[in-house]
């Protein structure tokens, strides 16, 4: 699992919950020690004596009280609450392919992956461009409502024994899936943070599994 870089500055970084209190504890060493750490309903901010920062919005249902400003480090709720073993269900979605699965504690145990012929863009002119684009979104269709089938076959029976569903892949693919009735209410209740994932395949799928689980940490030095 690799970090990135935000804008307007700093990185996040995706920790496996088993290492993220080892995470922290290095974090304040390498910056003389923790001040403080903030805990609220949705987000952990821990602030170094030098300044820095890391902080985790936090995954899944809300972070169990008390809240408030602590000395020193104190995310043992954070790590409590992140290492909960948790039932997913996986959607990734690009253009041309598809891979849903429910996943547990990390580890995939039933999926569904596809893919579908979708030609790229025709630079041509006249009718046959015309031709091309009208051929071009009849295989999108077809691709987006094999994905669709796929998500509706594989997590609507489950629905009520999951404790998230973590989508990734194309954006506007995406959204295209919100809009179908059948699985508005279950996307809808999707967590925030899309993964970003090349085309869907099984490897895929296992990897977004475990990142799934990991908590990204977003770092700004002093």
């Amino acid at each position: 699992m690799r970090g990135r870089e935000l804008a307007g500055g700093g990185r996040a970084v995706p920790v496996p919950p088993e290492r993220l209190a080892g995470w922290f504890e290095r974090f304040g060493t390498r910056h003389g020690g923790i001040a403080r750490t903030e805990l609220a309903a949705r987000r952990v901010a821990v602030t170094a004596t030098d300044g820095a920062t890391a902080v985790v919005e936090v995954p899944f249902e809300q972070l169990p009280g008390p809240h408030g400003e602590h000395p020193g480090l104190a995310v043992g709720p954070l790590v409590e609450h992140v290492r909960v073993p948790r039932r997913i269900g996986l959607v990734l979605v690009r253009l041309g392919a598809h891979s849903v699965g429910i996943a547990r504690a990390g580890t995939v145990e039933v999926s569904s992956t596809d893919r579908h012929l979708v030609h790229g863009r025709n630079k041509a002119g006249g009718q046959s461009q015309q031709r091309f684009a009208r051929r071009r979104e009849g295989q999108a269709r077809r691709s987006l409502e094999s994905a669709a089938a796929d998500v509706a076959r594989v997590l609507l029976p489950e629905r009520d024994r999951l404790d998230a569903v973590v989508l990734g892949g194309d954006r506007r693919a995406l959204e295209a899936l919100r809009a179908e009735p059948k699985l508005r209410d279950l996307l809808a209740g999707a967590e925030p943070r899309v993964l970003d994932v090349p085309e869907p395949r099984r490897s895929i799928l296992d990897d977004a599994a475990e990142r799934a689980i990991a908590v990204e940490v977003r770092i700004h030095e002093a």
